[in-house]
C-alpha cells in the first residue's frame, strides 16, 4: 500500500480523536445533554425499560467477545478464508478496545442516577465517555460492510446496520448509563478509526504474514524438489 493511499484515513483520525478529546473535556465540566439524557431515562418503563437493559447486557465485553469469536467463525466458515475472519475479528478489536483509552483520558462521570427517575443498577463505576457498547456495535457492522462487495447488498446491510446502531444508543441513553453525546462520540470514533484499523491489520499485518508463509511454502516446496 502507498503512502498516499493510507495518509488520508490517518489523519483524519488523528484530527476526529483529537477533536473527541476536546469535547469530551468541555462536556465533562458543562454536561448540556442532562435535558435530554434525563428525559430519555425516563422512558425506562415496562417493556422498554426490559429492553434496553438487556441490550447492555448482551454487549457486555464478556459477550461481545464471545459474539465476535462466533461471528468470525461463521465469515470463516463462509469464505473458507482464515485471513478474511481474521481480518474481520481484528477490525473489530482495533476499533473497539484502543476507545478505552479515550475513556480514561476524558474521565467524564456517568449520569447522576440520582436525578434519573430509572437509575441504572448496579452504577457502573467506569467513565462515560466514550461507551464502548456502542463502539463495539458500530464496528461490528463496519467490518461486516467491508466483507461486502455487492453494492446492492452492502446498501441492504448498510439500512440494517444504521437501524441496530439506533437501537443500541436509543437503549443505552435510556438505561441512563450513557449521556446522549457518550453514543454520537462513539460512533464517530468508530466511523474514524475502523478504516485505520482495517489498513494497519489487513493491509499491513496479515498481507506481511501471508505473504512471508506464502514464501516460505515455495522455500520448502523447492527444497522438496531439490532433494528428489
Amino acid at each position: 500500500m502507498t503512502a498516499s493511499a493510507w495518509r488520508r484515513p490517518v489523519e483524519r483520525a488523528v484530527v476526529v480523536v483529537v477533536l473527541l478529546v476536546v469535547a469530551g473535556l468541555l462536556l465533562r465540566g458543562h454536561p448540556v445533554d442532562a435535558p435530554s439524557a434525563a428525559a430519555l431515562n425516563g422512558a425506562h418503563t415496562g417493556v422498554v425499560g426490559a429492553l434496553s437493559s438487556a441490550v447492555y447486557t448482551v454487549f457486555e465485553p464478556v459477550p461481545a467477545i464471545l459474539l465476535t469469536m462466533v461471528l468470525t467463525a461463521v465469515v470463516w466458515a463462509r469464505t473458507r478464508c482464515l485471513v478474511v475472519a481474521a481480518g474481520f475479528a481484528g477490525v473489530v478489536a482495533l476499533t473497539w478496545i484502543p476507545s478505552d483509552v479515550l475513556k480514561v483520558v476524558v474521565g467524564r462521570p456517568r449520569p447522576d442516577g440520582s436525578v434519573l427517575s430509572h437509575p441504572f443498577v448496579p452504577a457502573q463505576p467506569d467513565a462515560s465517555f466514550p461507551s464502548g457498547h456502542m463502539v463495539f456495535v458500530v464496528a461490528l457492522v463496519l467490518a461486516a460492510l467491508m466483507l461486502v462487495r455487492d453494492v446492492r447488498r452492502r446498501r441492504v446491510w448498510a439500512v440494517c446496520g444504521g437501524l441496530v446502531i439506533v437501537a443500541v444508543a436509543t437503549a443505552l441513553t435510556v438505561d441512563g448509563v450513557h449521556w446522549p453525546t457518550d453514543v454520537v462520540a462513539s460512533v464517530v470514533w468508530a466511523l474514524a478509526v475502523a478504516p485505520v484499523a482495517r489498513i494497519v491489520w489487513v493491509d499491513v499485518v496479515l498481507r506481511r504474514v501471508t505473504q512471508r508463509l506464502e514464501q516460505t511454502g515455495r522455500h520448502r516446496s523447492g527444497r522438496g524438489k531439490d532433494r528428489s
